[in-house]
Protein backbone atom coordinates (compact mmCIF):
# COMPACT_ATOMS: atom_id res chain seq x y z
CA UNK A 1 0.00 0.00 0.00
CA UNK A 2 1.01 3.63 -0.35
CA UNK A 3 0.48 6.65 1.86
CA UNK A 4 1.16 10.32 1.22
CA UNK A 5 1.63 13.65 3.00
CA UNK A 6 0.64 16.82 1.15
CA UNK A 7 2.82 19.71 2.32
CA UNK A 8 0.93 22.78 1.10
CA UNK A 9 0.29 26.47 1.65
CA UNK A 10 -3.06 27.63 3.03
CA UNK A 11 -4.95 30.91 2.66
CA UNK A 12 -6.32 32.39 5.88
CA UNK A 13 -10.10 32.52 5.88
CA UNK A 14 -10.47 31.49 2.21
CA UNK A 15 -12.35 28.23 2.60
CA UNK A 16 -13.38 27.89 -1.05
CA UNK A 17 -9.83 28.40 -2.34
CA UNK A 18 -8.43 26.00 0.26
CA UNK A 19 -11.07 23.41 -0.59
CA UNK A 20 -10.17 23.60 -4.28
CA UNK A 21 -6.49 23.18 -3.40
CA UNK A 22 -7.25 20.20 -1.14
CA UNK A 23 -9.23 18.49 -3.91
CA UNK A 24 -6.34 19.08 -6.30
CA UNK A 25 -3.78 17.55 -3.92
CA UNK A 26 -6.03 14.56 -3.23
CA UNK A 27 -6.09 14.03 -6.99
CA UNK A 28 -2.29 14.26 -7.19
CA UNK A 29 -1.97 11.71 -4.39
CA UNK A 30 -4.34 9.36 -6.22
CA UNK A 31 -2.24 9.72 -9.39
CA UNK A 32 0.81 8.74 -7.31
CA UNK A 33 -1.01 5.60 -6.20
CA UNK A 34 -1.56 6.67 -2.58
CA UNK A 35 -4.33 4.90 -0.68
CA UNK A 36 -4.26 7.58 2.04
CA UNK A 37 -3.16 11.22 1.90
CA UNK A 38 -2.79 13.47 4.95
CA UNK A 39 -3.14 17.26 4.64
CA UNK A 40 -2.12 19.90 7.21
CA UNK A 41 -3.88 21.26 10.28
CA UNK A 42 -6.58 23.83 9.49
CA UNK A 43 -5.97 23.19 5.79
CA UNK A 44 -9.50 24.34 4.92
CA UNK A 45 -9.57 27.47 7.04
CA UNK A 46 -6.15 28.78 7.99
CA UNK A 47 -4.82 28.97 11.53
CA UNK A 48 -3.66 32.42 12.65
CA UNK A 49 -6.95 34.01 13.61
CA UNK A 50 -6.76 36.75 16.22
CA UNK A 51 -10.04 36.01 17.99
CA UNK A 52 -12.81 33.45 18.31
CA UNK A 53 -15.16 35.91 16.62
CA UNK A 54 -12.88 36.19 13.62
CA UNK A 55 -12.54 32.41 13.28
CA UNK A 56 -16.17 31.33 13.74
CA UNK A 57 -17.52 32.45 10.33
CA UNK A 58 -14.95 30.22 8.60
CA UNK A 59 -15.66 27.10 10.67
CA UNK A 60 -17.68 24.27 9.14
CA UNK A 61 -19.85 21.51 10.58
CA UNK A 62 -18.94 17.86 10.06
CA UNK A 63 -22.09 17.47 7.94
CA UNK A 64 -21.39 20.52 5.75
CA UNK A 65 -21.91 19.90 2.00
CA UNK A 66 -18.24 20.70 1.31
CA UNK A 67 -17.31 17.21 2.53
CA UNK A 68 -19.15 15.79 -0.46
CA UNK A 69 -16.58 17.42 -2.75
CA UNK A 70 -13.72 15.89 -0.80
CA UNK A 71 -15.48 12.52 -0.80
CA UNK A 72 -15.96 12.75 -4.56
CA UNK A 73 -12.24 13.48 -4.99
CA UNK A 74 -11.41 10.40 -2.91
CA UNK A 75 -13.65 8.26 -5.10
CA UNK A 76 -12.35 9.65 -8.38
CA UNK A 77 -9.03 7.83 -8.03
CA UNK A 78 -10.52 4.58 -6.77
CA UNK A 79 -11.07 3.72 -3.12
CA UNK A 80 -8.85 6.44 -1.63
CA UNK A 81 -8.90 8.24 1.72
CA UNK A 82 -7.88 11.67 2.96
CA UNK A 83 -7.25 13.26 6.36
CA UNK A 84 -7.68 17.01 6.40
CA UNK A 85 -7.61 19.66 9.13
CA UNK A 86 -10.32 22.29 9.58
CA UNK A 87 -12.13 24.41 12.15
CA UNK A 88 -15.29 22.64 13.23
CA UNK A 89 -18.39 24.44 14.42
CA UNK A 90 -20.84 22.47 16.55
CA UNK A 91 -23.57 24.79 17.83
CA UNK A 92 -21.74 27.51 19.74
CA UNK A 93 -18.62 25.37 20.16
CA UNK A 94 -15.50 25.81 18.03
CA UNK A 95 -12.90 23.06 17.63
CA UNK A 96 -9.58 22.59 15.88
CA UNK A 97 -10.42 19.33 14.13
CA UNK A 98 -9.45 16.82 11.46
CA UNK A 99 -11.61 14.47 9.44
CA UNK A 100 -10.98 11.14 7.75
CA UNK A 101 -12.87 11.08 4.45
CA UNK A 102 -13.42 8.35 1.86
CA UNK A 103 -15.64 7.78 -1.15
CA UNK A 104 -18.56 7.02 1.20
CA UNK A 105 -18.18 10.32 3.09
CA UNK A 106 -16.73 11.27 6.47
CA UNK A 107 -15.60 8.10 8.25
CA UNK A 108 -14.38 9.69 11.46
CA UNK A 109 -13.22 12.93 13.02
CA UNK A 110 -11.04 14.20 15.84
CA UNK A 111 -11.08 17.39 17.90
CA UNK A 112 -7.75 18.63 19.23
CA UNK A 113 -7.16 17.91 22.90
CA UNK A 114 -3.77 19.51 23.58
CA UNK A 115 -4.03 23.25 22.89
CA UNK A 116 -0.91 25.45 22.83
CA UNK A 117 -1.04 29.22 23.32
CA UNK A 118 -0.69 29.78 19.61
CA UNK A 119 -2.89 30.91 16.72
CA UNK A 120 -6.53 29.88 16.80
CA UNK A 121 -5.80 27.31 19.53
CA UNK A 122 -5.97 30.22 21.99
CA UNK A 123 -9.70 30.55 21.28
CA UNK A 124 -11.06 27.07 20.46
CA UNK A 125 -12.78 24.68 22.86
CA UNK A 126 -10.90 21.69 24.23
CA UNK A 127 -12.29 18.38 23.06
CA UNK A 128 -13.80 15.98 25.57
CA UNK A 129 -13.74 13.06 23.12
CA UNK A 130 -11.19 10.28 23.61
CA UNK A 131 -8.64 9.39 20.97
CA UNK A 132 -10.00 6.93 18.42
CA UNK A 133 -8.90 4.77 15.49
CA UNK A 134 -10.92 4.48 12.28
CA UNK A 135 -10.97 1.95 9.47
CA UNK A 136 -9.90 3.23 6.04
CA UNK A 137 -10.00 0.28 3.70
CA UNK A 138 -7.47 -2.18 5.08
CA UNK A 139 -5.78 0.47 7.24
CA UNK A 140 -6.58 1.42 10.82
CA UNK A 141 -5.90 5.16 11.09
CA UNK A 142 -5.45 7.12 14.31
CA UNK A 143 -6.02 10.88 14.15
CA UNK A 144 -4.05 13.54 15.99
CA UNK A 145 -3.21 17.21 15.48
CA UNK A 146 0.11 19.03 15.85
CA UNK A 147 0.83 19.64 19.58
CA UNK A 148 -0.72 16.25 20.47
CA UNK A 149 2.44 14.60 19.16
CA UNK A 150 4.57 16.34 21.79
CA UNK A 151 2.95 14.07 24.36
CA UNK A 152 3.87 10.36 24.16
CA UNK A 153 0.77 9.23 26.06
CA UNK A 154 -1.90 9.89 23.36
CA UNK A 155 0.28 8.37 20.67
CA UNK A 156 0.61 5.24 22.81
CA UNK A 157 -3.17 5.18 23.30
CA UNK A 158 -3.61 5.16 19.51
CA UNK A 159 -1.09 2.35 19.30
CA UNK A 160 -2.95 0.37 21.95
CA UNK A 161 -6.14 0.95 19.95
CA UNK A 162 -4.35 -0.93 17.15
CA UNK A 163 -3.63 1.95 14.80
CA UNK A 164 -1.50 0.95 11.82
CA UNK A 165 -0.95 4.60 10.93
CA UNK A 166 -1.06 7.83 12.94
CA UNK A 167 -2.15 10.70 10.69
CA UNK A 168 -0.87 13.96 12.16
CA UNK A 169 -2.13 17.14 10.55
CA UNK A 170 0.11 19.93 11.80
CA UNK A 171 1.06 23.62 11.56
CA UNK A 172 4.63 23.71 12.90
CA UNK A 173 6.17 27.19 12.66
CA UNK A 174 9.91 27.61 12.19
CA UNK A 175 10.35 27.82 15.98
CA UNK A 176 9.11 24.21 16.16
CA UNK A 177 11.61 22.92 13.62
CA UNK A 178 13.19 20.49 16.08
CA UNK A 179 9.78 19.03 16.86
CA UNK A 180 9.27 18.36 13.15
CA UNK A 181 12.66 16.66 12.96
CA UNK A 182 12.62 14.60 16.17
CA UNK A 183 9.06 13.73 17.17
CA UNK A 184 7.73 11.74 14.16
CA UNK A 185 10.62 9.22 14.15
CA UNK A 186 10.41 8.87 17.93
CA UNK A 187 6.66 8.29 18.05
CA UNK A 188 6.73 5.81 15.19
CA UNK A 189 9.54 3.81 16.81
CA UNK A 190 7.99 3.89 20.31
CA UNK A 191 4.74 2.46 19.03
CA UNK A 192 6.05 0.42 16.10
CA UNK A 193 3.66 1.90 13.54
CA UNK A 194 3.62 4.31 10.59
CA UNK A 195 3.55 8.02 11.34
CA UNK A 196 2.55 10.61 8.73
CA UNK A 197 3.23 14.23 9.67
CA UNK A 198 1.78 16.68 7.13
CA UNK A 199 2.94 20.21 7.90
CA UNK A 200 2.07 23.37 6.01
CA UNK A 201 4.34 26.00 4.50
CA UNK A 202 4.15 29.72 3.81
CA UNK A 203 3.42 32.72 5.96
CA UNK A 204 0.28 33.68 7.82
CA UNK A 205 0.33 37.01 9.61
CA UNK A 206 3.40 36.91 11.88
CA UNK A 207 4.06 33.17 11.49
CA UNK A 208 6.29 31.36 9.02
CA UNK A 209 5.73 27.60 8.77
CA UNK A 210 8.70 25.28 8.38
CA UNK A 211 7.46 22.40 6.22
CA UNK A 212 9.68 19.39 7.01
CA UNK A 213 6.78 16.96 6.63
CA UNK A 214 7.70 13.29 6.94
CA UNK A 215 6.54 9.70 6.74
CA UNK A 216 8.21 7.33 9.21
CA UNK A 217 8.15 3.55 9.44
CA UNK A 218 7.61 1.27 12.46
CA UNK A 219 11.32 1.26 13.29
CA UNK A 220 11.53 5.07 13.27
CA UNK A 221 13.30 5.20 9.92
CA UNK A 222 12.23 8.08 7.69
CA UNK A 223 10.63 6.71 4.53
CA UNK A 224 10.13 10.19 3.08
CA UNK A 225 11.12 13.67 4.24
CA UNK A 226 10.55 17.15 2.83
CA UNK A 227 13.89 18.94 2.93
CA UNK A 228 12.52 22.43 2.31
CA UNK A 229 9.50 24.63 2.96
CA UNK A 230 8.05 24.27 -0.54
CA UNK A 231 4.84 22.60 -1.59
CA UNK A 232 5.40 18.91 -2.22
CA UNK A 233 3.80 15.49 -2.05
CA UNK A 234 5.62 12.81 -0.07
CA UNK A 235 4.79 9.21 -0.95
CA UNK A 236 5.92 6.00 0.74
CA UNK A 237 5.19 2.29 0.55
CA UNK A 238 3.88 0.71 3.75
CA UNK A 239 3.40 -2.85 4.98
CA UNK A 240 0.53 -3.19 7.44
CA UNK A 241 1.88 -6.51 8.70
CA UNK A 242 5.05 -4.74 9.85
CA UNK A 243 3.03 -2.28 11.96
CA UNK A 244 0.87 -5.02 13.45
CA UNK A 245 3.76 -7.22 14.53
CA UNK A 246 4.97 -5.59 17.75
CA UNK A 247 7.42 -8.38 18.55
CA UNK A 248 10.82 -7.43 17.15
CA UNK A 249 13.40 -10.22 17.10
CA UNK A 250 16.71 -8.50 16.54
CA UNK A 251 18.58 -11.69 17.40
CA UNK A 252 16.16 -14.64 17.45
CA UNK A 253 15.86 -16.09 20.92
CA UNK A 254 18.35 -13.73 22.58
CA UNK A 255 17.30 -10.16 21.71
CA UNK A 256 13.52 -9.69 21.50
CA UNK A 257 11.71 -6.36 21.95
CA UNK A 258 7.94 -5.92 22.39
CA UNK A 259 7.18 -2.42 23.65
CA UNK A 260 3.52 -3.30 24.17
CA UNK A 261 3.82 -6.67 25.87
CA UNK A 262 6.71 -5.43 28.02
CA UNK A 263 4.81 -2.46 29.45
CA UNK A 264 4.27 -2.25 33.25
CA UNK A 265 1.22 0.04 33.56
CA UNK A 266 0.87 -0.71 37.28
CA UNK A 267 3.85 1.63 37.77
CA UNK A 268 2.51 4.44 35.55
CA UNK A 269 -0.20 5.81 37.82
CA UNK A 270 1.60 9.15 38.12
CA UNK A 271 0.91 9.77 34.44
CA UNK A 272 -2.83 10.16 35.08
CA UNK A 273 -2.48 12.47 38.07
CA UNK A 274 -3.10 16.18 37.32
CA UNK A 275 -0.30 18.59 38.08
Amino acid sequence: MRVAAAQIDVKLGEVEANLAAAVDWIGRAAEAGADLVVLPECALTGYCFESREEALPHARAIDDPLWQRISKACGAGGNRFAVIGFLERDGECLYNASALVGPAGVLGSYRKIHLPHLGVDRFVDCSQRPYAVYQAGEMRVGLAICYDSSFPEPMRVLGLEQADVIALSTNWPVAARRTAEIVPPARSMENHLYFIAANRIGRERSFHFCGLSSICGPDGVELARAVSDEETLLVAEIDLAAARNKRIERTPGSHVIDRFADRRPEFYGKLSEPQ
